[in-house]
């Protein structure tokens, strides 16, 4: 049950969103730019990112529906993402991506135990520096999603197809919404 009153039916940050439409525009325009902007890394590459942070923090929401968005760009391979949370370093992903997930569990941990070998394995293996900086990025702000969806309580579905529908929408339709927009500029759509 929520700690505090939200808007009923909505699941995860999608509540909060509603709750506080005015905060909703800027992380879902960070979470634009970090999963679906311009990169040298696939939009399955930063949603597998999000979802190993997001399941290093417990936190079933995001990383059930950040899975399911991975898994949707990835040609639907749901066991991939499940490799990769079990254990990254045999699952069947590049050695760039596993650097970088690396790097990804260690931010989750906290910032200051990302090491310079850890940067230079990642080097090492084609990594850029803006794949590194995006990396760290995605993963720290991960780790804020996850901290406020779980912070306050909020309801996480377990109907699988719910998420699969979930991150179908965010992987073809993106995180901003006109709705949310107009919202916290006090207007209403229809």
């Amino acid at each position: 049950m929520p700690h505090i009153k939200l808007p009923e039916g909505l699941p995860g940050i999608v509540g909060l969103f509603a709750f506080r439409p005015e905060t909703a525009v800027p992380l879902r325009a960070l979470a634009e730019v970090l999963l679906r902007g311009p990169s040298t890394l696939s939009s399955g590459e930063r949603e597998l990112i999000a979802t190993y942070v997001s399941h290093r923090n417990d936190c079933y929401f995001c990383q059930t529906s950040h899975g399911a968005a991975a898994a949707h760009h990835l040609s639907g391979n749901e066991r991939l993402i499940e490799d990769v949370k079990r254990d990254f370093e045999v699952a069947p992903v590049s050695a760039k991506l596993k650097a970088l997930l690396a790097i990804a569990g260690k931010v989750q941990q906290g910032g200051k135990n990302v090491t310079p070998a850890d940067v230079d394995r990642a080097r090492r293996q084609g990594a850029t520096d803006s794949e590194i900086h995006d990396t760290v990025l995605i993963a720290a702000a991960f780790c804020m999603y996850n901290r406020y969806v779980d912070g306050l309580g909020t309801w996480a579905p377990t109907d699988i197809n719910l998420y699969r529908q979930m991150g179908a929408r965010m992987a073809d339709e993106g995180y901003i919404r006109a709705d949310a927009s107009a919202a916290s500029a006090g207007k209403t759509n229809p």
